[in-house]
């Protein structure tokens, strides 16, 4: 591993998971518009998800259209230099933007990456769905050895 990357230079960062009722893509500029509008109509709902504790995301007051545009690149960016990975949650059928899954090294000796993830309010039967595929890939497709992901 390099000093930036968590996960092995030789890993094949996975580009795509896809369950019945979901898929995951990396998250960048083109999902700006979905995006914003898929967390700013669920903030109460992301803030009461299991890891979302700290009261610092979603802003309450939400953000520009611009400042999420250069949150999804400094996103993007992580990606492509493997400091972390975000993934957007694109619904199966139509494609709507329904939540995000966000992998970064862990902050904690006892982990290896903090996981979180969420999805839209009105989705919100999904959440035990997306964390079930999630943790499964993670464990399964992914050099983690540990995972600190709030379980539902």
């Amino acid at each position: 591993m390099n000093d930036h990357a968590f996960v092995p230079d030789d890993f094949v960062v996975p580009l795509h998971l896809a369950a019945p009722q979901f898929r995951l893509e990396p998250l960048g500029p083109q999902h700006n518009a979905a995006d914003h509008a898929a967390w700013t109509s669920s903030i109460e709902h992301i803030r009461a998800t299991p890891g979302f504790p700290d009261g610092k995301w979603p802003p309450v007051e939400g953000m520009t259209l611009e400042a999420n545009l250069a949150d999804l690149r400094r996103h993007a960016n992580d990606f492509a230099q493997r400091r972390g990975f975000t993934y957007t949650v694109l619904d199966a059928a139509g494609g709507d933007v329904i939540g995000c899954v966000y992998i970064y090294p862990s902050g904690s000796d006892d982990h290896g990456a903090d996981v979180s993830s969420w999805v839209r309010a009105d989705r919100a039967e999904l959440d035990v769905p997306l964390y079930e595929a999630v943790t499964a890939w993670l464990s399964t497709h992914w050099p983690l050895e540990t995972l600190n992901y709030h379980p539902r």
